[in-house]
């Protein structure tokens, strides 16, 4: 990736809160930092990707003090042009590059008793066609939307095209999915221990047909 800002440089920037309104809506919000602040109680949170503030800006305003990280300049920007936004602290860094090592530095971030909190879809693999590495989501007359898996790396991308007055746009974000047990070998082998796992942020039961978990998981107090 030739951008500075990886893969959400000022294109995808410019556009991100408008293009992913639904999950800017307060229904979408407030059940995310409801759950955040609890836990928060008196201390502090780190947001790895901290994006344009979907999340910190609320939670800065529940009074929990925020400090962000994230690889994109662009998206910091809008950050910081909202109302509140200045007032956060951000660190412009990749925390992403290796899984275990990410767990490893959250682990030495925090203080005994902290707690890691992600969000994270659920390998859709059972919506695979046999022999075939594609699954759409979204097709409209001029968008098409698609993930593309390798079973044997598991390594992914999710795939963008747009066409619009005759012009077509691609864009793909690669990553690598992880199993929720692969999550939690990576949290013990950070020497931490996970606490909980819901299907989503209202706390909805995890179960074989949940498509994501929100999953926490706790650094020993001794």
């Amino acid at each position: 990736m030739d951008d500075a800002d990886g893969y959400f440089g000022e294109p995808v920037a410019a556009t991100y809160d408008e293009e992913s309104a639904e999950m800017f809506a307060t229904a979408a919000v407030d059940p995310v930092v409801d759950l955040l602040a609890g836990l928060a109680g008196s201390g502090r949170a780190l947001e790895l990707g901290i994006g344009t503030g979907r999340i910190a800006l609320p939670l800065a305003r529940r009074g929990v003090p925020v400090h962000g990280i994230d690889l994109s300049r662009a998206m910091v920007a809008r950050l910081r042009a909202k109302p509140g936004g200045a007032q956060i602290d951000v660190t412009i860094g990749d925390f992403a590059t290796a899984q275990v090592a990410c767990f490893r530095n959250v682990a030495a971030h925090l203080a005994p008793g902290g707690c890691f909190v992600i969000e994270v879809h659920v390998p859709q693999l059972r919506r695979l066609p046999p022999g075939q590495n594609v699954v759409p989501y979204h097709v409209s007359p001029t968008r098409w939307a698609f993930d593309v898996y390798d079973t044997a790396t598991q390594a992914m991308s999710s795939n963008y095209i747009e066409v619009e007055g005759g012009r077509g746009e691609y864009a793909s974000f690669p990553f690598r999915y992880v199993w929720p047990a692969e999550l939690d070998l990576m949290a013990q082998l950070a020497g931490m221990r996970r606490r909980e796992r819901w299907g989503g942020w209202r706390r909805e039961p995890f179960t074989s047909e949940s498509d994501q978990h929100v999953s926490i998981w706790e650094k020993p107090a001794g």
